[in-house]
């Protein structure tokens, strides 16, 4: 690759692009935190209910009559559409196919949003569910208008959220768990790795290796996030990424249902159960909402989200050994020589805005320079733009997917099996981990202060 052709990638392919997004979102979030000179909050849904009210619910007709509303509406749709319109032109494609149809996309997205915030539906279920099956239905319904097709750009917009995502894994949250939460999301996570690369590419001789080492990285880090990442680095199919995502969508909201029920008649004590929804639930979202069945600010809840953030961590690391290892072993043609060259061409370059935003941000919540609150502060308005680059991709999946071929991607069941294997494997082996740092046995507990 030419230093010319090398240098117009920066501004033309879809990794460096989504680097760029995330970056001017979060530098636009910091000013305004830090400024106050304007609202940048985007738009979010408080939670509403028909009938009876809750405690905490706004009623729906009151949200939508209120000016701040639509202007945090406005604001939405307006960076992301301008920011990702920019990119869409980058990249050689036309304006005018592509605005209306983010419009359309957009206006879907608000309406997953609202029902989502629904009370009932919002205590046990998290939009990237409601997305998925509002795309669904969709799709599989009265089908996808060619005018709006234009705007599913899945990988596009997941990559964008996670450089945004970035920001708010610090590295400080490996310090407050210290080696406990690294012995069970680090030292865990890649075992279920190679038990399940072993299990489907030896035992059940599947042929798609991108499949399983995509499928592998969902189940054992951080579901969707990480079967981006790793899809990406293993030239995984999008079909093939569509599978893997709705397979761990469907069992991630059974887990984080029965879980916190199933850990709880066990008795299991709060910072154990907490350490193993974080390591065993796949979506950080749902990890948070399992967690939360203890109470808000419980050691469940705090611990099951240190260990899924610790857990985080690793997929830039995943990402960059899977770009390795395919390019050097897996895809390498008889005689050819994999060098630094293809490794780089392989490795999916939005990782490294993951990276980045992270170390800015660990850096930034020093005492010295802004500080937790400061930094939670700024996240509070990332975590919306995250959510509503997250949505959009949802959706794009949904929109994109149809029931018949995705049953025979399935692949005679072996795709569901390696997934039910691989994942019971992964909750004894996390299980284990748990007791055997956690349960008082062998090591001390770790002082409850740390979870307060």
């Amino acid at each position: 690759m030419s230093t010319r052709q090398a240098t117009s990638d920066l501004w033309k392919k879809e990794d460096w692009l989504a680097i760029w997004i995330g970056f001017i979102v979060i530098a636009v979030a910091i000013f305004a935190v830090l400024s106050k000179a304007f609202d940048f909050n985007a738009l979010k849904f408080s939670t509403w209910t028909v009938g009876e009210a809750a405690s905490k619910a706004v009623p729906l007709g009151k949200q939508l009559a209120s000016g701040a509303f639509w202007g945090r509406t406005l604001v939405t749709l307006l960076t992301l559409g301008l920011l990702f319109s920019a990119g869409v032109k980058l990249q050689g494609e036309k304006l005018k196919d592509y605005v209306p149809a983010f419009i359309g996309l957009f206006v879907i997205s608000i309406i997953v949003r609202c029902i989502s915030a629904e009370f009932t539906l919002n205590r046990y279920l998290e939009w990237a569910f409601w997305a998925l099956l509002v795309g669904l239905l969709i799709s599989n319904t009265v089908g996808v208008p060619k005018w709006l097709k234009p705007a599913i750009k899945t990988e596009f917009y997941i990559k964008t959220g996670l450089v945004i995502m970035g920001f708010s894994v610090l590295f400080s949250n490996i310090a407050k768990f210290g080696l406990y939460g690294l012995g069970i999301a680090w030292i865990v996570t890649p075992l279920v790795i190679i038990f399940m690369w072993w299990l489907g590419t030896k035992v059940m001789k599947m042929d798609n290796k991108p499949l399983v080492i995509t499928m592998a990285a969902a189940t054992s880090v951080c579901g969707t996030s990480a079967a981006i990442a790793t899809g990406a680095a293993s030239d995984c199919k999008k079909e093939d990424l569509s599978l893997t995502i709705s397979i761990s969508i469907i069992f991630t909201i059974l887990m984080m249902v029965f879980e916190p029920l199933l850990l709880k008649a066990l008795g299991t004590p709060e910072i154990m159960a907490g350490s193993l929804m974080g390591g065993t639930i796949d979506s950080t979202g749902a990890v948070a909402v399992a967690g939360s069945t203890y109470g808000s600010g419980s050691v469940a809840e705090t611990s099951a989200v240190l260990v899924k953030m610790i857990q985080n961590i690793l997929i830039g690391f995943i990402a960059f050994f899977v770009a390795i290892y395919f390019a050097t072993s897996v895809n390498k043609k008889p005689g050819e020589k994999a060098g630094a060259g293809e490794i780089w061409r392989r490795f999916p370059k939005f990782i490294l805005g993951f990276f980045v935003a992270s170390i800015v941000a660990s850096i930034l919540a020093n005492p010295n320079i802004l500080g937790n609150s400061q930094v939670g502060a700024i996240n509070k308005v990332l975590d919306q733009y995250k959510n509503w680059c997250f949505v959009l991709a949802f959706t794009s999946i949904g929109l994109d997917t149809n029931f018949k071929d995705l049953v025979k991607r399935m692949q005679g069941g072996k795709v569901l099996w390696l997934y039910v294997i691989g994942q019971t494997f992964n909750i004894a082996l996390t299980f284990f981990a748990v007791w055997l740092l956690l349960s008082g046995k062998i090591f001390p507990v770790p002082s409850l202060e740390l979870f307060q």
